[in-house]
């Protein structure tokens, strides 16, 4: 029978299965592919430069030994490094790289025990000095599906979410992104995800952290000098859930890291999970190969709950803390606290504690009280129709004008008013300011943003019309 790469290798594979714990096998040595035999010289090709690395610094004698074994003494390993693939699904470059000469063969120099334990991780999640070697998954288990009720607002990221959560890894939706504005449950779902997963698939490991906790933990590690022990205990995450990606703006160094991550756990069939207050389109300083990324799977958009959803919020909150509440208070309250969940659960919570506290019966005249302190307390929210009005009646034209496609001065500068102000006084996306102001692009309203800022520090008079629109529309 001829001797093969493949058959050498696997043979190999045999000895070192015997001989290191099954975690580090899966993870180092079930990826790597046997490439070529040229006389005692056996070529592999590894995911990454970190993975070359981590072999040649941690598993070098145990490969030696395997390789004599099947080649002699003077056998030689080769390491084929895979390229990054920027290019979709085209075939990857791949780059030769000859093994150092700790990786040429020597009987003598190999003194290796069996059963040889794979090397120790640190776990930067682990005060030092304490032994900890189970990854706890940091996830919240009182944020879970039950209480994430389902509404039109919802519904696709939500459905997403279950799909992700029955088989990760295994979707399209990877990676999934839920974006949205503030208190809308973005956490909560990432969380309701991960929490499902790991009652599905206790084996998996599941690991939230926010992207300001990643940032800070590399750059520990870049201080520490142990940046490749932070990458590999990156790698080896099976469901990686990150909160408020859009925190990794600006920060070139954090993103690099995250990328080569990303891109290993994504070749390995590993899911990753994101949020963001942002749209992928609408992210700033963050490098455009992540962008990417983060479009490969689905982004999946909360928006404000419609009233029916927001009883229904109220309603179970209510049921899960025990207390109950008449409908019409329930309503009243549903129906005057419009912008995110976060502000309508504390509506509640500060209504229930004021009838406690005060020993008073819960109203309506209690209701409007505490609803009255909570709306003056919260930045309202104006709407990108009465942004319209407010700019046509200014520039005494109608809406329908202002839409328009003309490229006539004045009315062309009115509609990039209009969208400056929208970006600036809602939650809106570029996209969704776009098509709500003449059906435009997202560049189109980053143009007029720009434009609106050069003009207004130098052009006088058009300062003059950011400064009477900035009154009209305060609120």
């Amino acid at each position: 029978m001829s001797v093969t790469a493949q058959t050498v290798w696997n043979n190999c594979l045999d000895f070192i299965k015997d001989n290191i714990q099954p975690q580090a096998y899966k993870t180092w040595f079930e990826p790597i592919l046997a490439v070529k035999l040229s006389e005692n010289s056996l070529s592999i090709q590894v995911p990454s430069k970190f993975f070359y690395e981590w072999l040649e610094e941690h598993y070098v004698k145990i490969l030696k030994v395997a390789l004599t074994k099947e080649l002699g003494e003077t056998a030689k390993l080769v390491y084929i490094i895979k390229m990054e693939n920027t290019y979709g699904n085209k075939q990857p470059f791949t780059e030769r790289i000859p093994s150092s000469n700790r990786s040429a063969v020597k009987a003598q120099d190999v003194d290796i025990p069996l059963n040889n334990k794979s090397p120790e991780l640190r776990n930067p999640f682990v005060i030092p000095g304490i032994r900890n070697v189970k990854i706890e998954s940091q996830l919240n288990p009182n944020y879970n599906f039950e209480n994430f009720l389902e509404g039109d607002s919802n519904r696709l990221a939500r459905s997403a979410g279950l799909a992700v959560a029955s088989k990760p890894g295994g979707t399209s939706f990877n990676p999934l992104l839920i974006f949205g504005g503030v208190g809308l449950g973005k956490t909560h779902l990432a969380h309701a995800i991960g929490v499902d997963i790991k009652d599905k698939y206790p084996e998996k490991t599941v690991l939230y952290i926010s992207a300001e906790k990643f940032t800070q933990q590399y750059i520990d590690s870049v201080k520490k000098n142990n940046r490749n022990d932070f990458i590999h205990f990156y790698q080896i995450i099976d469901i990686l859930i990150i909160d408020d990606v859009q925190f990794l703006s600006g920060k070139t160094g954090t993103q690099d890291v995250f990328f080569h991550i990303f891109n290993h756990l994504h070749q390995n069939g590993k899911q990753v999970i994101l949020t963001s207050d942002k749209a992928p389109v609408d992210m700033q300083d963050i490098e455009q190969r992540l962008l990417s990324r983060f479009k490969w799977g689905l982004s999946a958009e909360l928006q404000s709950p419609d009233f029916e959803t927001r009883v229904s919020i109220l309603k179970n909150k209510l049921y899960r803390d025990g207390v109950e509440m008449p409908d019409d208070i329930v309503e009243y309250v549903a129906k005057n606290i419009k912008s995110n969940i976060r502000e309508l659960e504390g509506a509640i919570i500060s209504l229930i504690a004021q009838s406690s506290f005060n020993k008073k019966e819960i109203t309506i005249e209690l209701a409007k009280q505490v609803v009255e302190k909570f709306v003056k307390n919260t930045k309202r929210e104006v709407s990108i129709d009465y942004i319209q009005k407010v700019v046509s009646d200014y520039f005494q034209m109608d809406i329908d004008t202002l839409q328009s496609k003309t490229r006539k001065r004045h009315i062309v500068q009115a509609r990039q008013l209009a969208m400056f102000f929208a970006k600036k006084l809602t939650k809106a996306s570029l996209a969704s300011i776009g098509s709500q102001i003449g059906k435009r692009d997202h560049a189109t309203v980053l143009h007029a943003c720009k434009t609106v800022d050069n003009l207004t520090s130098t052009d006088k008079q058009f300062r003059k019309y950011v400064e009477d629109l900035s009154k009209k529309l305060s609120v």
